[in-house]
């Protein structure tokens, strides 16, 4: 992409908020694999405290939100009259407490960042308001995503929520990456070849499409094996296959996967050919993140739902998106000319 060569402030804070998520959603990934989702049972605190206690003796069941155990049991169709102060004592897991606790801290600096981005976008109340509401909204999307933790905390996962979790996510992270686009003094744009242009823009497109229509499918299959984890948690992994083979969800995923590699190899051969330069970090970035995605899946439909593989699986997918996108602005959006560039610098509009 052309533009200025260096980041202006603003860009470096709304890069460190993207940066942020994207490493939250790795740290995610981490409490899914194993299963800690539910390491602390209630919210915003851990077994009762603000910081959570390494040893089932440390906890005071007196501060913990009893009745709200007692809800979730029997919106789940359970019998609230099992939930006793030591059948929840019976539950703690030290390595899922931490791993979750983990996962909380990890997003004090989403909010930190994503407010601070949000202060520093007045700047551009006068010159680019679509900035400082770009800001804004990410700032809502935190917030609402923090509101949905608790939500997923007090319903026992159930399913739909982490899917919508992780869709939120993913808005957040387009939403940033914009702002890092559109914060500099000059916009980073895609050049290609005469007449190509619209062609490759409406493939990059479809692409994207595909991308989030295949990461929607397999957040669907991450919560079959959460499932799988409850009811076959002594069964070896690798045993796991054979079950989601069954499920039309799966299938499609695993197969729609194929469709998009071959769209990418089409994308991408015709941007070698075509945009001025060749190709670049983003197209070898989404390039080498689908390749690598295919490997982990082939790996996963193989050999098992291995943990450390489905982290990377979740993970990558992220950064996936993340250069999809940026491409994407950098092929759809236009260069201020002089005079408009003049007036921003001026905060006079534009």
């Amino acid at each position: 992409m052309e533009g200025s060569k260096t980041f202006t402030r603003f860009q470096k804070v709304a890069l460190a908020a993207l940066l942020s998520v994207i490493f939250l959603i790795f740290v995610g990934a981490v409490v899914r694999a194993t299963g800690a989702g539910m390491g602390c049972p209630d919210w915003p605190k851990c077994w009762g405290k603000y910081i959570p206690p390494t040893d089932v003796s440390q906890i005071n069941v007196d501060e913990l939100p009893l009745e709200k155990y007692k809800a979730k049991r029997e919106r789940h169709g359970g019998n609230p009259d099992d939930i006793t102060r030591e059948t929840v004592l019976a539950e703690f897991n030290p390595m899922h407490t931490w791993v979750e606790f983990t996962n909380r801290l990890c997003s004090l600096p989403v909010g930190l960042f994503s407010v601070l981005t949000m202060i520093m976008a007045f700047q551009f109340t006068k010159s680019r308001k679509w900035v400082f509401y770009g800001a804004f909204a990410a700032v809502v999307l935190v917030g609402v995503n923090a509101w949905m933790g608790a939500r997923i905390v007090y319903s026992g996962l159930q399913p739909g929520t982490i899917t919508t979790h992780m869709a939120l996510a993913i808005l957040l992270m387009c939403v940033q990456v914009a702002l890092v686009w559109g914060g500099g003094e000059r916009r980073w744009l895609l050049e290609f070849t005469d007449g190509m242009k619209g062609q490759l823009k409406l493939l990059g497109l479809g692409l994207f499409v595909l991308i989030i229509v295949e990461g929607i499918m397999g957040s669907q299959v991450r919560e079959m094996t959460d499932e799988l984890k409850n009811s076959h948690g002594n069964a070896p992994r690798s045993e796991w296959v054979a079950e989601l083979e069954q499920t039309w969800m799966y299938v499609v995923h695993r197969s729609f996967s194929w469709l998009i590699l071959g769209v990418s190899f089409w994308w991408f051969t015709l941007t070698r050919k075509h945009r001025l330069g060749g190709v670049r970090w983003q197209e070898l970035l989404v390039m080498g993140t689908i390749v690598a995605q295919m490997v982990l899946g082939i790996i996963l439909s193989n050999v098992g739902v291995l943990r450390v593989v489905q982290v990377l699986h979740i993970g990558l997918s992220s950064l996936m998106v993340c250069g999809m996108f940026v491409w994407l602005l950098g092929a759809f959006g236009k260069q201020l000319n002089d005079r408009d560039h003049g007036r921003l610098l001026r905060g006079e509009g534009g």
